[in-house]
């Protein structure tokens, strides 16, 4: 095999006897447009190429790589409390042959969180995302001239390293009703709602303490933590706060310039808001802010104590920042 890795993306990033590596699957022309990047890596994998070949190279084929082939900069970061609609504005601009679109990339994940697992890690970790994302951003459909990542809730901890690698990038925040999110998690738990599934992050709470606690309780609080980390940051980093009852209408309105969208691309855009986005086969119906939390008094009242207070701060923030986004034309 050449060294033009054009054609291919890293699918695993991890360590192993004090090394880190990359593993690889060559995508071709096949555009990233399934509900989550772990969905377009399985499909990738079942082509005949894929069954027959595989490429894995240290972290040095990836920084050399960039060297060669920088990419597109990244255009915006899209990071949520999860179950906000994250998913869904990741599908609607997945339907642009100009916009790269990135939905939760394990690799970025491994590489934000390398150091809690490896130390030694923290030296490169910048290097590496800065590579890592030149990666995803080549034009392999070759008119590509965005790159939008949506990365996992728990990765708004590592938001200042990820600034640090592109402090030039926007980014904005999603969130929802914390009563909605927890009967979402309630319902169907995320990886981050079962203590210790996720790894090492800051948004665990020590072993003892996570055992103690009620499964609402847990929700709320994760919810809660994660709510007030993504207030802290959009204070300190200029982050957008936006409600998931803006969409999908803000994605061609208020965010059409952070997200690089023409007018000529609404219509595109909108109608890949027709479906669900995890489940592309039902039409989507939204879950708006009207319509009453499905959970029972003990967990509102376990999202009361945890998660309302950062959940309000939210919502005042983005009621300031309002005025000062333009509307696409």
């Amino acid at each position: 095999m050449d060294d033009d890795l054009r054609a291919w993306l890293p699918i695993r990033l991890w360590p192993d006897k004090g090394e880190w590596w990359v593993d690889w699957c060559r995508f071709g022309t096949q555009p990233l447009r399934e509900p989550f990047f772990y969905d377009s890596v399985a499909l990738a994998l079942q082509r005949p190429f894929n069954l027959a070949f595989r490429r894995r190279t240290g972290m040095q084929a990836l920084l050399e790589w960039r060297t060669r082939s920088p990419g597109i900069a990244p255009t915006a970061f899209i990071f949520h409390a999860s179950r906000c609609g994250s998913t869904l504005m990741a599908r609607m601009l997945s339907r642009l042959d100009s916009h790269a679109v990135l939905s939760e990339p394990s690799p970025l994940d491994a590489a934000l969180r390398a150091h809690y697992r490896d130390p030694s890690a923290a030296e490169h970790q910048e290097s590496w995302i800065r590579a890592l994302l030149g990666a995803y951003g080549q034009r392999r459909l070759g008119g590509e001239r965005a790159l939008v990542v949506k990365l996992d809730a728990w990765n708004i901890f590592e938001l200042p390293l990820l600034r640090r690698c592109f402090p030039d990038t926007p980014w904005l925040f999603l969130y929802r009703d914390p009563r909605q999110i927890a009967a979402s998690h309630l319902h169907s738990p995320g990886r981050h709602m079962v203590p210790g599934l996720i790894g090492p992050s800051p948004l665990a709470m020590a072993d003892e303490h996570e055992q103690a606690l009620s499964r609402p309780e847990y929700v709320a609080r994760t919810i809660g933590r994660l709510l007030a980390a993504g207030l802290e940051q959009c204070r300190r980093h200029g982050g957008l706060a936006v409600h998931y009852d803006e969409l999908p209408g803000a994605v061609t309105g208020r965010l059409a310039r952070l997200l690089a969208l023409d007018p000529s691309d609404a219509a595109a855009v909108l109608a890949g808001a027709a479906h669900h986005s995890k489940r592309p086969s039902e039409r989507f119906g939204p879950d708006r802010q009207d319509k009453p939390p499905a959970v029972d008094d003990a967990t509102r009242q376990q999202v009361e104590q945890w998660a309302m207070q950062p959940y309000a701060a939210l919502e005042a923030l983005r009621a300031d920042q309002r005025p000062m986004v333009a509307r696409l034309p």
